[in-house]
């Protein structure tokens, strides 16, 4: 049995396949999105998003203290889970890259509409707002003066799939287990 079998001191083996990876990024509809403060001390909060050509959209208004720290530094990373989705849990990919703001009316008004339509078109979740969405009337919501729009581009990504852990894991436990009563 080799080491990678028998712990957990090396994961590489079980990272989620590019397109399991593409489903997650199309499906999961909330990431955390994480900055650096003044003091490089990393942040994050949780955010709506959506996935266009390979990179991940986001809004906020220009007061929240993340707008000030990517106005600052772009470098910048996102976190998304399978939790919640049809995946099940236990997958996830975690991406470094860099922010850029947009505040111009073009940029806001495509995201808006996006964001709107996704958000309306999600399976019933249980959602009270998101089951009774008018997208149109949500994109007048979204369009005041302070709000800006994320445009987060990956440069790496550390993607993982706990179901191929949980599988090998099952395996080299009961080798383990079968070794230790011998």
């Amino acid at each position: 049995m080799t080491e990678q079998a028998t712990n957990y001191d090396d994961v590489k083996q079980y990272r989620l396949d590019p397109e399991r990876e593409q489903e997650l990024l199309r499906t999961a509809g909330e990431c955390v999105f994480i900055w650096a403060n003044k003091a490089g001390h990393p942040l994050g909060v949780i955010t709506a998003y959506v996935p266009v050509d390979g990179k991940i959209w986001m809004t906020a208004t220009r007061e929240r203290v993340r707008i000030k720290a990517i106005a600052r530094d772009g470098r910048s990373s996102c976190v998304l889970t399978s939790k919640g989705t049809p995946m099940g849990g236990g997958k996830t990919v975690t991406y470094k890259g860099h922010t850029v703001i947009h505040d111009d009316d073009e940029t806001k008004q495509w995201f808006y509409r996006l964001l709107a339509n996704g958000m309306a078109h999600r399976p019933d979740d249980g959602n009270e707002f998101t089951k009774n969405l008018n997208p149109d009337l949500f994109v007048r919501f979204l369009d005041t003066p302070e709000r800006v729009v994320l445009e987060f581009t990956p440069e790496m990504s550390i993607p993982f799939d706990g179901d191929k852990m949980a599988k090998g894991t099952a395996a080299a436990y009961a080798q383990f287990q079968q070794d230790a009563e011998d």
